[in-house]
């Protein structure tokens, strides 16, 4: 299978309280095409800051990232949804979803940005909403449009730093239900931090475990099994245990590649 993305030894050190601390320390992985891998550790131990390095919003104090040629603030290679939605108020669903066709000048007449803008709008399924503005919408709803605004610059890699966190239960999966249904219809591959277990296991091909402060790659777990997954099968439920002892302890009995 080939790898849409390569990270070698990167490692990162931010200057706090007079001193130099090292957040991440020599952190390898690989994302490959249409595959949805979760970020998973402990608070604080670095995962925001893995992503933010592979969107070009932060740099790498050393090593890869696919030789470094694709990495910048405004590459097309990768787009980010962050836990605020940060949709612009004033702007309608379908002016946000079209802001960054517009800026990125991908697309060469407003006709081009209509159609693909509608066909965001019928994949995330917010058709009805498309003349509304943000403060009409519920929690959920705006993070759908932020999905839908992130996908619609075609990104290889769609990064999602803790995108459903603040939602409700029922929200929340009905979110994690849309990335399965994008995941479907489109070649993108999903790259998510996230602190739950159970979400990681019902979304992710793989789960990627990163130890405490400086951060390093303790476990890459693969998950086994297909979807649509039931959450009530014991198996799944000893895997979810598993992953969650492998975060808190360091232990686990998961396979790992």
């Amino acid at each position: 299978m080939n790898n849409i993305l390569e990270i070698n030894n990167i490692s990162k050190i931010f200057a706090e309280n007079n001193s130099l601390c090292k957040a991440i320390d020599n952190v390898s992985l690989t994302l490959t095409k249409k595959e949805i891998v979760c970020l998973m550790g402990p608070s604080g131990c670095g995962k925001s800051t893995v992503l933010r390095i592979i969107s070009g919003l932060d740099t790498a104090d050393s090593g890869i990232i696919n030789g470094d040629e694709w990495i910048s603030a405004d590459s097309l290679h990768t787009a980010m949804v962050f836990q605020e939605h940060s949709l612009f108020p004033w702007l309608s669903v379908a002016e946000n979803i079209g802001y960054g066709l517009r800026m990125k000048t991908r697309f060469s007449s407003e006709q081009q940005v209509n159609q693909k803008v509608s066909q965001l709008l019928a994949l995330v399924r917010m058709e009805e909403f498309a003349n509304a503005l943000p403060h009409q919408l519920s929690g959920g709803m705006k993070q759908r449009v932020a999905v839908a605004r992130a996908l619609a610059v075609e990104p290889d890699i769609l990064l999602m730093d803790e995108p459903f966190s603040a939602l409700d239960p029922f929200s929340r999966r009905e979110l994690q239900d849309e990335v399965l249904n994008i995941r479907y219809h489109l070649d993108t591959t999903f790259f998510i931090v996230t602190h739950n277990p159970e979400e990681a296991v019902y979304l992710a091909n793989r789960v990627i475990i990163l130890t405490k402060r400086p951060a390093t790659v303790l476990k890459e777990v693969t998950i086994p099994f297909s979807y649509p997954r039931n959450m009530v099968d014991p198996e799944v439920l000893d895997l979810i245990q598993e992953v969650t002892e492998m975060i808190t302890s360091g232990r686990g009995k998961a396979e790992v590649n």
